[in-house]
């Protein structure tokens, strides 16, 4: 069993910092010891000093070759897990899309399909739920026993993924009773439609209409709708990529309330902007994602969502499409632009820049990334944390590298940058999945198929 003592650093925990040299063992970590420690029969020693010593992100929201509209999200299973060690993260949780008239389990193995041997890091999946009925209600108990206990619905996509009020609470009656988790975009997709139709009507193609007629407060009263459905009902809640101010105070009051009620939000939602869709030459269309990118005065409310733990995780929703090829399928009308923006990359960069604007903890910074998914997602201790016995998923950051995200220099599939040209503090030094050195020294030195396939338990955080 070869062993790897990872020294000088400073470990991050949900806790706070703290000193220690991190001891691995094969696939697990056999000890945290009081720095420097004297052992022999180690393999392999990673120099620390003068850096941070974290648990492998967690982005429990990807889109891994998804197909939208007639274009298939452009990064596969290899090329989007490679990315994401690139930046870090060290585990995704994906998503298989159910269709109309299919069956969960056959859209299950249609995904195991897809990313068996291909990933880099571990991975593991919620599922879509678009056509709530009798066989699929039942088969939700199945996806329990095949380790996936996390069910998404949409308020959003009439005709496509959109589910009436009624079939959201049967699918909460049943999580509620197996034990499962109810994930839930909250737009209200009939009024979207209405406001989309009538831009449309009026001339108006461009890609900030995106962003107008979907406006914050059919997020915010969706959201509440969501979370009156699951008081009904008694089933936990976790609102994806929540992106407005109203759809917060929504889930704030909740779990003032006592409600087990969660929310994630997404880098771009702190960073970027409606101006970003209103960019000219069809420009905006990179930036074209669902909930749509907000005013700049929302994005105070997240951050402070996230250092009250009303915002639990940050995920990405990545979902990449090329701005030369599938984004162009909207240039002459706007509700045919592919909805996602790449972001699997810089997620763990984006939330340390958050740490340096003094936005958030280090603890905090490591909580929303790897620690709360864990726990929300039933993968702690496993994964999440730096503990003997855990899965060695371990990051080494150089708090002081900076570097400039670029199209040029990043890894994802993708023929643009969300973020092109900003400067940001930190940086990946290298990255351990179950013990093996992924990244080191600016070089990928993973492989496909190291990944592995994780069977998840219940939701950890439950009142």
């Amino acid at each position: 069993m070869s062993r790897t003592l990872i020294h000088g650093g400073t470990v991050l925990a949900a806790s706070g910092p703290f000193a220690a040299d991190v001891l691995v063992e094969g696939e697990t970590i056999a000890a945290l010891l009081q720095p420097g420690t004297e052992l022999g029969g180690v393999e392999e020693r990673i120099d620390a000093r003068g850096k941070y010593v974290l648990p492998g992100g967690i982005d429990a929201h990807t889109h891994m070759e998804m197909p939208f509209g007639g274009a298939f999200a452009v990064d596969t299973f290899e090329t989007g897990t490679r990315a994401a060690a690139w930046g870090g993260t060290t585990t995704i949780i994906d998503f298989p899309k159910q269709e109309k008239g299919t069956g969960l389990e056959s859209t299950l193995d249609a995904w195991h399909a897809k990313a068996e041997g291909q990933c880099a890091i571990d991975y593991g999946f919620h599922m879509i739920l678009s056509d709530v009925n009798d066989g699929t209600l039942k088969e939700m108990r199945t996806c329990l026993d095949r380790g996936v206990n996390s069910f998404k619905l949409f308020m959003a996509y009439p005709g496509a993924l959109y589910s009436t009020d009624g079939e959201i609470l049967r699918a909460m009656d049943t999580a509620a009773e197996i034990g499962g988790l109810i994930m839930m975009h909250a737009e209200n997709g009939i009024a979207i439609d209405e406001l989309a139709a009538k831009a449309l009507a009026s001339g108006r193609t461009e890609p900030v209409q995106h962003g107008l007629t979907r406006p914050p407060e059919l997020e915010g009263e969706a959201t509440s709708r969501a979370i009156r459905l699951a008081e009904v009902t008694r089933a936990p809640l976790y609102i994806v990529h929540l992106s407005a101010h109203q759809a917060l105070e929504a889930v704030s009051e909740a779990r003032d309330a006592g409600r087990d009620v969660f929310a994630e939000t997404c880098p771009q939602y702190l960073y970027l902007s409606i101006e970003d869709l209103a960019r000219p030459d069809f420009e905006g269309a990179k930036y074209v994602a669902s909930p749509p990118l907000r005013e700049k005065s929302h994005q105070p409310s997240l951050w402070k969502g996230l250092r009250t733990n009303d915002l639990s995780v940050v995920s990405t929703d990545h979902c990449p499409f090329c701005f030369n090829e599938e984004k162009q399928l909207g240039r002459e009308d706007f509700t045919k632009i592919p909805n996602g923006i790449p972001g699997v990359e810089h997620r763990m960069d984006l939330l340390h820049q958050g740490v340096v604007a003094g936005e958030l903890s280090l603890a905090r910074w490591v909580d929303t990334c790897a620690t709360t998914p864990a726990r929300m997602f039933g993968l702690y201790p496993k994964k999440g944390v730096l503990a003997p016995g855990s899965d060695a998923d371990i990051v080494v950051y150089d708090p002081a590298a900076e570097q400039v995200l670029s199209v040029n220099t990043h890894h994802m599939n993708v023929d643009y940058s969300a973020y092109e040209g900003m400067r940001v503090t930190g940086r990946v030094d290298t990255v351990l999945s179950r013990g093996s050195v992924v990244i080191s020294g600016g070089e990928f030195r993973g492989r496909k198929g190291h990944g592995k396939f994780l069977s998840r338990d219940s939701c950890q955080l439950l009142r």
